[in-house]
């Protein structure tokens, strides 16, 4: 599965449990949140596109970075 990097504009934890919360909605999903260097590294199977639909879902800035 290939690893792909995410920032999300995070600030708190209240931002990292919101990105959880919507990433642990997806099936075959594993992800790592870097509150400091406001990264996620998600490992899965889904497409960039589904991927950076659901972490928008937070509300937060996305963008994604590339893969690891």
């Amino acid at each position: 599965m290939p690893k792909r990097e995410f920032f999300v504009d995070m600030t708190c934890e209240g931002c990292s449990s919101a990105v959880t919360r919507v990433l642990n909605k997806l099936d075959g999903v594993e992800f790592n949140i870097d509150l400091d260097n406001k990264t996620v590294c998600i490992e899965s199977d889904l497409s960039v596109d589904k991927l950076l639909d659901t972490l928008k879902k937070t509300g937060k800035e996305v963008k994604y970075i590339g893969e690891k």
